[in-house]
């Protein structure tokens, strides 16, 4: 390689590395299209487990959840006694739980506090998109614009519900052996009822940390300074020298 052309291998590597998916159509466009795809499946999936899993539609009002919190009634109240939908026995159920809190139930009664948090992240999950990933990060994307999805899915629901709806119970009365109750509710291995956006939400958590573990962490964000810094790094390392 001659010198001249190294310099401009140099340059545009650089260039490459220091872009930024803000600055993408397309990067945004995926980002969109997951975000999209990943809120309708949420919601689509609440409206029709609510209207047929208890056997006749179940209608949650803002209103009534607001009384019920008032009062110290169980918001659960207000969803009808029901036997859960077995779609693969022993594996997974579909019931109705209406969830005052956050992800599997934490913090209930801090509905205002889930809201101002929630949305923070979503705003954090779309800068970081913007200015810390660059245009073929792709699966970077994916995993935050899942991430927005689950954010935003939840996020409706507590706005317009006061709560979240929630119905995918996995592994029912599936238990700890030896008579084990490391979770203090009976033995039982997930008691927690959940939806489609905490599983968005856990997905592209995954995802993340999968694609920021294989790239050595800081090069995944292909537009930050430390991501350039690593690609000058690595265009040194495979020039004649090496």
């Amino acid at each position: 390689m001659s010198p001249a052309s190294g310099e401009r291998a140099a340059g545009a590597s650089g260039w490459q590395a220091g872009a930024r998916a803000g600055a993408s159509a397309p990067a945004w466009a995926l980002l969109g299209a997951v975000v999209l795809l990943g809120l309708v499946s949420d919601l689509a999936s609440k409206w029709l487990a609510f209207g047929k899993v208890a056997g006749s539609p179940v209608a949650v009002l803002r209103s009534d959840v607001l009384a019920a919190q008032r009062a110290g009634v169980p918001i659960q109240a207000l969803v009808p006694t029901h036997a859960p939908v077995r779609v693969v026995p022993g594996l997974l159920d579909l019931t109705l739980v209406l969830n005052p809190g956050a992800v599997f139930g934490v913090g209930a009664g801090r509905r205002v506090l889930f809201v101002a948090f929630t949305a923070l992240a979503v705003s954090g999950a779309l800068a970081l998109f913007a200015r810390g990933t660059g245009p073929r990060d792709r699966w970077t994307h994916v995993g935050l614009g899942l991430v927005v999805a689950g954010g935003l899915g939840n996020l409706y629901d507590r706005v317009v519900y006061a709560c979240v709806r929630d119905f995918i119970h996995p592994l029912p009365k599936v238990r700890f052996p030896w008579g084990l109750d490391p979770l203090g509710n009976g033995g039982e291995v997930w008691p927690y009822v959940s939806n489609v956006a905490d599983l968005h939400l856990l997905v592209g958590v995954g995802i993340l940390v999968v694609v920021l573990g294989r790239s050595g962490g800081g090069r995944a964000l292909a537009g930050t300074p430390e991501g350039a810094g690593a690609g000058a790094a690595e265009a040194a390392a495979s020039g004649p020298g090496a």
